[in-house]
């Protein structure tokens, strides 16, 4: 019988508790969005978006990354680049399926759109998962792991702006360099969630991120397993989660704008991942974060509708944040 994480042996935890002034909140832009929505207009929603992020006073924006949907989903590169011309210097960011990507190619991609940014650029990188996914690419799925080191090595060394001569198992490299480098160094931060790929992330990443589907002991586990991972390696830990919010007038409000979404079984994820309400309660859900030693937290929206959206990001702006400033 499989033995699940949390039943396996937990190490010592190592606690660097943030406090909630110090927690950044940012957006996990939704950029998959449904066919019937003109393509153009879809488009025309996440640049208000973007604006509307940097008019609340929010602390980054990412995308994400997702293929062979069957809905429109906007891809990372050339939307985080569109979305930078309304991000101003604010941290910005994008997720890549590392598995998926050849890694001098968007080695090449990230050095230009960092550079291209008015502030710092971070890339988060995971190992994807789904047939539907990687079959587009010709990439088995049971070479995600080592696929996702060789990458991610490659990866950091270019960005770290090394002439790299590399032979791996799936690429390799002869005196290659990229132009331009990013003008400061580029965070890679690792998503994970099962053991294996919690310990690269500690030995690999410059920070964490938390799947949003995790709550409770199950995340406390894991943050304690990449702490770990990370003080054997030498590096400084750092925490980032995901969590998918709606931000209302009053907790009432912010209930009945999510209540039809939710009613149809939101992504499969429990409630208690969900933070829904009024500005207080998801200030509230954000301090415990912070005292479990998260340092960033991304939201993404529950709701589809743009209005709703719009006004959630300024309630973060206007109201959440100053709580948690506050505390």
């Amino acid at each position: 019988m499989s033995t699940s994480l949390i039943d396996r042996p937990r190490p010592a935890p190592i606690m660097r508790p943030v406090q909630p002034s110090a927690l950044k909140v940012g957006v996990s832009l939704t950029t998959a969005l449904p066919r019937s929505i003109p393509a153009r207009e879809a488009g025309r929603m996440l640049v208000e978006r973007a604006r509307a992020v940097r008019e609340a006073g929010l602390d980054s924006l990412f995308v994400g990354d997702h293929h062979n949907t069957p809905g429109h989903y906007f891809q990372g590169i050339p939307t985080i680049g569109r979305l930078m011309a309304e991000t101003g210097d604010m941290v910005t960011g994008a997720l890549f399926l590392l598995p998926l990507y050849q890694p001098y190619l968007l080695a090449e991609q990230v050095g230009t759109l960092a550079a291209l940014a008015q502030g710092p650029f971070v890339v988060i990188v995971a190992a994807g998962e789904g047939e539907e996914q990687f079959s587009p690419f010709a990439v088995p799925l049971k070479t995600r792991p080592s696929r996702m080191e060789e990458h991610l090595t490659i990866l950091r060394r270019l960005l770290d702006g090394e002439r790299l001569t590399f032979e791996g198992r799936y690429h390799t490299l002869t005196d290659a360099a990229i132009s331009p480098l990013p003008p400061q160094p580029v965070p890679i931060w690792v998503g994970a969630s099962a053991r294996p790929a919690l310990e690269r992330a500690g030995r690999m990443g410059d920070a964490w991120l938390a799947a949003p589907s995790v709550f409770g002991e199950r995340l406390q586990v894991e943050a304690d397993i990449y702490r770990q991972a990370a003080a054997a390696a030498g590096r400084e830990p750092h925490l980032a989660i995901r969590r998918d919010i709606y931000v209302g007038e009053t907790d009432a409000d912010a209930e009945a704008a999510t209540r039809p979404v939710l009613e149809r079984g939101y992504r499969g994820f429990s409630p208690e991942t969900l933070v829904i309400g009024g500005a207080q309660r998801v200030a509230e859900e954000f301090a415990g974060l912070a005292e479990m030693g998260f340092e960033h937290v991304l939201v993404r929206h529950i709701v589809l509708d743009q209005a709703l959206v719009l006004a959630s990001y300024r309630r973060l702006g206007q109201m959440v944040l100053p709580l948690l400033r506050r505390q």
